[in-house]
C-alpha cells in the first residue's frame, strides 16, 4: 500500500431516537462511553496513522474520553449535516504536517458503530487496496424487503422489492482524500443529497467496492441497540482472549 490512511469520525449527531438527555455516542456501555470504542478501535489497527474527530462547538464530553494511543487525534467542528462535518475534517486534515492531501486516503467511520472489529477494517484495506473507487464494508440483504405505499396509513405494501445484489452499506467508507473531497463538494454545490461518502462518489462517476464486513458492526439508534452491542463487545472481548 503506497498511502496512509486517516481516519475521519463525524461525532456531531444528538440521536433524538435514543431518548436521551445526552447525545448517543457519549452514552455508557458496559462502562465506557460508546465513542471511546469507536475511537479506540481506529486507532489500535495498523494501517491508520491518525484520525480526526468532528464535534459539535459546544461539546463538553469529548474532554472526557480515554484515547489509548499516541497517535494524532485532531479535533474538526461538526457541521449541520454528516457531509459538512466530513470537509471540515478533511478541511483540518490539511493543516497537518504528516498528512498528504495528493496521496492519503480516509476512512470515515460512524460514531456510534462501536463493535467494529480490527479483522474488518483489515479486510477493507486488503480488498480495495490501491483501486482509486475506494470501497466500504456491507452486507448482502437476506430479508424479502417491502416497500411502503406512499402516504398510505397505516403502512401498507405497494411492492417487494427484488433482494437479489441489495446490499445494507456499512461504515468504515474508505477512498482517497482528494477524490472524496471533490466528490462531497460537487453534491453540495449541486444540491444533491448524500446519506453517505458512498453515495457521493457513485455521484462523481466512482463504483465503489463492496467488502462483506461481520453482522455485529451495528449502528447505535435506539434503545435496543446500546444492550445489543453491549452483548456484542463482551463476544468479542472473550472470543479475543480464547485466541
Amino acid at each position: 500500500m503506497s498511502h496512509a490512511t486517516w481516519a475521519i469520525v463525524p461525532a456531531a449527531g444528538i440521536g433524538k431516537r435514543m431518548q436521551s438527555d445526552i447525545p448517543k455516542q457519549y452514552l455508557s456501555l458496559n462502562g465506557r462511553p460508546v465513542l471511546e470504542y469507536t475511537v479506540n478501535t481506529l486507532l489500535q489497527n495498523k494501517n491508520i496513522a491518525g484520525l480526526v474527530i468532528a464535534l459539535q462547538q459546544d461539546d463538553i464530553y469529548w474532554q472526557d474520553i480515554r484515547i489509548d494511543s499516541k497517535k494524532p487525534v485532531l479535533q474538526a467542528v461538526g457541521g449541520r449535516e454528516r457531509v459538512d462535518s466530513v470537509l471540515n475534517a478533511l478541511a483540518e486534515l490539511d493543516h497537518c504536517q504528516q498528512f498528504d492531501a495528493a496521496r492519503d486516503w480516509v476512512m470515515v467511520h460512524d460514531a456510534v458503530r462501536c463493535c467494529l472489529r480490527q479483522d474488518d477494517i483489515d479486510r477493507l484495506v486488503s480488498g480495495v487496496a490501491d483501486d482509486g473507487n475506494g470501497g466500504l464494508l456491507a452486507l448482502p440483504v437476506r430479508d424479502t424487503m417491502k416497500r411502503q405505499a406512499p402516504g398510505s396509513s397505516p403502512s401498507t405494501v405497494a411492492a417487494t422489492v427484488d433482494r437479489e445484489n441489495l446490499w445494507h452499506a456499512l461504515t468504515p467508507q474508505y477512498f482517497p482524500a482528494i477524490a472524496l473531497r471533490n466528490a462531497l463538494e460537487d453534491a453540495h454545490k449541486n444540491g444533491q443529497s448524500v446519506t453517505d461518502e458512498s453515495s457521493a462518489m457513485e455521484l462523481a462517476g466512482f463504483s465503489p467496492i463492496l467488502v462483506q464486513g461481520h453482522e455485529d458492526n451495528i449502528k447505535i439508534t435506539r434503545p435496543d441497540d446500546l444492550r445489543l452491542a453491549g452483548l456484542y463487545l463482551e463476544a468479542q472481548r472473550l472470543q479475543y482472549q480464547e485466541q
